[in-house]
């Protein structure tokens, strides 16, 4: 009996592994091949438990096959469900967890209700056909992708594969083009509004000349801030998952930034004020991106805080052995509906101040990739009409390296 069941075993499985390497040249893509294995498997599993008759339902599959199926296909992380005749007989943990656990037994066009499923979910619906696009299963920012197969018996595969992901980092890219060329856009047409006012008769006037080319090289300036952090950012963005491999002194670094400040003149330069600990240990970092994180954040700070106010810079080491650096203003304070997006690309509490002080809207954004880049742990804490203070945690150099970063 046990080499019957092995011969029976081993012929349905290589039959249908021919029939997954034909799914897999009709579909002409790799996921096909997946479905299509997990059919194969099916296949085999039911046709070990065909009587004399050849008659292979789950019923006749017997409760041992029945479990390796399920456990088989709870190996799968998407969701994946098993039709015979229109109905669910099979499905992992992942499906049940999506559709309910109340689907196996139900009618495959009930288990998963979107209009876009169901004709292909019909039983005369040609196989493998292209994938299925259903928005708003399970929540509705959800977006699948639904892909089906079928087996040498005749059963149907539906195999769903979660895009959400996908579709989210699209529109990201997309919305990040967008709005570059926005900010792009708005300063080169200034520009040339003024090129072709100085090209008329408002050029003959030397006055009026004038601050038209402080406005035009006020712009360019502006578009010339907006290429470098664009820069700058696909550049952490493109050593994010390279460690840092140079030894850096966080105290050393942020005394040359607040000299580099003072030697600037800015108007709120006397407004910076630096606490340093004594004997702290060193970092490992990117001295170059640490450096641009810190002058970002006091730049911030001057430029969001009220004239006349402090601008606290403080490093230190937290009670958990971090190094803890934080930049702290007294401005009007950011609402708490805009502190998750504030290290968004391009997101501004207030588009008009921001631009008129000189932001790009990417300053946050480059702090936020060099604090993931560096393993550290960025916090923002911020209250209406009374300021705003920026943390960065970082893990000290190996030698000191007792602290772990949490949350």
């Amino acid at each position: 009996m046990a080499s019957r069941f092995v011969q029976r075993f081993s012929g349905a499985f290589g039959i249908a592994c021919g029939t997954a390497a034909g799914v897999l040249l009709v579909d002409g893509r790799p996921d096909g091949a997946g479905i299509a294995l997990v059919g194969a498997i099916a296949a085999a599993l039911a046709a070990m438990g065909r009587g004399d008759q050849g008659i292979a339902t789950t019923r006749t599959a017997g409760p041992d096959a029945n479990l390796l199926l399920g456990e088989v296909l709870d190996v799968i992380a998407e969701p994946v469900l098993l039709v015979r005749g229109g109905v669910v007989t099979c499905a992992n943990t992942t499906a049940r967890g999506l559709l309910g656990r109340h689907i196996v037994g139900e009618d495959v066009r009930v288990a998963i209700r979107h209009p876009a499923a169901a004709d292909r979910l019909s039983s005369t619906a040609p196989l493998p056909g292209r994938p299925v696009e259903l928005v708003g299963l399970g929540s509705p920012d959800q977006r699948w992708e639904m892909r089906t197969g079928e087996t040498a018996d005749g059963a149907r595969i539906v195999h769903l594969v979660d895009q959400s992901g996908n579709y989210a980092a699209e529109k990201m890219r997309v919305d990040f083009v967008a709005n570059a060329s926005h900010e792009l856009r708005t300063p080169l047409a200034s520009i040339l509004g003024f090129i072709e006012t100085l090209n008329e008769e408002a050029g003959e006037d030397p006055g009026l000349r004038r601050r038209f080319l402080d406005v035009m090289f006020s712009e360019a300036r502006r578009m010339q801030r907006l290429v470098e952090d664009l820069i700058s950012l696909s550049r952490i963005e493109a050593e994010k998952y390279r460690m840092p491999d140079e030894r850096v002194s966080l105290s050393e670094l942020l005394e040359d930034v607040a000299a580099e400040i003072a030697a600037a003149h800015s108007p709120r330069a006397q407004d910076v004020h630096v606490t340093i600990d004594v004997d702290l240990p060193e970092v490992v970092g990117d001295e170059a991106q640490l450096s641009q994180l810190i002058h970002n954040l006091i730049g911030n700070a001057m430029k969001y805080g009220r004239a006349g106010t402090p601008v606290t810079a403080t490093l230190g080491r937290d009670p958990s052995g971090l190094l803890r650096l934080a930049v702290t203003d007294e401005g009007e304070g950011i609402a708490p509906q805009h502190i998750p997006r504030l290290t968004e690309r391009f997101y501004r509490v207030d588009p008009g101040r921001s631009r008129s002080v000189g932001g790009t809207g990417l300053g946050l954004a480059i702090v936020k990739h060099i604090v993931e880049r560096h393993r550290g742990r960025l916090d923002i804490v911020s209250k209406v009409g009374v300021g705003t203070s920026v943390t960065v945690m970082l893990p000290p150099a190996a030698a000191d390296a007792g602290a772990v970063i949490k949350g």
